[in-house]
């Protein structure tokens, strides 16, 4: 390996993607079982390296210099060999100095907590003491090393302004997971999260419901990337290319969601939303399908509308963990909140506002078949629809004009 990422698991890691598009070097993911990490410095078979979880500051013993900022925060994630002799830099705090900047977070005179003990927790204390936070501190499982635990955080300091996440809670495959609840932290004004997959963490997602600030760490990903790819090969890249980058990899890895009322054109504008930006189209009902190899109506003639709910959550956690598509969702997702969270860790939402007039019964929909069942529907669902959408689309008219609407909402 001349240049990549080493760490324990790396399954999740976008770092690939982004160094491809800053450089025509070859960068690989290596993982390294903990057992092996030790022999790998050793040999020092490679040009350059980013370093991530668990190895950011047991790299530090085998280099031959560290630079001072990384010398200050005590962690390392980027290591260049020159001539055989090894030198640390620590670009996690450019990246999520960049963060902050592009979300116009102030956090001078603020109270942060930063929860996590590792490397990016270090270098967060860094960060926010460089920007001027009036109080900061460090919180872990087991109060230790000058840290506070988890229950000292939600009692003695719910008063906190920012939250900052470095812990790897909430990282796919365990999306469902979060360090801690925000309910109890009444002045919270923003929220960042160092995890980029999912782009929305529950921790972030939680923010948002409650109207406050709150990121992930997708653009800090390609803000140190871009930083520790003018370390690999001493040069200078435009600021330029982060912003380009980091719009780009969203694009490409957000999903696009379609809620709506049955009929409304979802499948129809999904599946050609798909072929039109070049993702995967996805239907929440033929996947429920699928997995229970029944039709919908024999589905709730089988388990009623309650069983019904319980299997489409279950399809829709599942089909929340994929990229890059378009999701074509059936009517009722919209019903259960916790179907809503799951798709919009890394989906953004659309509802297709078709109007009642222009909606038709089917004997498909067990709850849509006749005219009066479609109306009550409709009445019941239209203020869910419009509360979970992240873009309202007027769907009123042809499928091709809805689909342009579609496409010039996201850009």
């Amino acid at each position: 390996m001349e240049y990549g990422l080493i760490g324990e698991k790396l399954g999740h890691s976008f770092s690939k993607i982004v160094h491809n598009e800053l450089s025509d070097y070859t960068y690989e993911l290596k993982e390294i079982p903990k057992e092996e990490f030790a022999s790998f410095m050793e040999k020092a078979d490679f040009k350059a390296i980013n370093v991530t979880i668990p190895y950011k500051q047991d790299v530090i013993p085998y280099l031959y210099e560290i630079d001072k900022k990384a010398e200050e925060i005590g962690a390392v994630n980027t290591v260049v060999n020159k001539n055989g002799k090894l030198y640390g830099y620590n670009t996690d705090c450019l990246g999520l100095e960049a963060l902050i900047a592009f979300e116009k977070i102030d956090i001078k005179d603020k109270k942060v907590l930063i929860l996590g003990s590792g490397g990016t927790s270090k270098t967060a204390f860094v960060v926010a003491k460089n920007l001027g936070a009036r109080e900061i501190y460090r919180v872990s499982r087991t109060a230790k090393d000058g840290l506070i635990d988890y229950h000292t955080a939600q009692s003695l300091h719910n008063d906190a302004d920012i939250i900052i996440n470095t812990t790897p809670c909430g990282m796919y495959p365990n999306v469902q997971t979060k360090a801690l609840s925000i309910d109890n932290f009444k002045k919270l004004s923003a929220l960042i999260d160092a995890v980029y997959n999912p782009l929305n963490s529950r921790l972030v997602l939680d923010a948002k419901n409650k109207g406050i600030k709150a990121i992930g760490g997708l653009y800090m990903l390609v803000a140190q990337a871009v930083f520790a790819s003018e370390k690999f090969t001493d040069s200078k890249i435009s600021s330029c290319e982060i912003e380009r980058i980091y719009k780009k990899l969203l694009g490409e890895k957000e999903n696009i969601i379609l809620i709506g009322m049955p009929t409304s054109g979802k499948t129809t504008i999904g599946k050609a939303l798909a072929t039109k930006i070049s993702k995967t189209f996805v239907d929440s009902d033929e996947e429920i399908v699928k997995k229970e190899g029944k039709s919908i109506p024999q589905i709730f003639s089988l388990v009623g509308e309650k069983g019904f709910r319980i299997i489409e959550t279950q399809v829709i956690s599942q089909i929340a963990l994929k990229q890059g598509v378009v999701v074509a969702t059936g009517g009722g997702v919209v019903l259960n909140k916790e179907n809503i969270d799951l798709l919009k860790a890394n989906g953004k939402v659309i509802f297709l506002d078709r109007p009642l007039d222009k909606l038709i019964t089917t004997d498909d929909r067990p709850l849509s078949s006749s005219r009066d069942a479609l109306e009550k529907r409709y009445n019941e669902r239209y203020g869910l629809y419009c509360k979970s959408a992240d873009i309202v689309i007027k769907a009123d008219g042809s499928i091709e004009e809805n689909l342009n609407k579609v496409l010039e909402a996201i850009g």
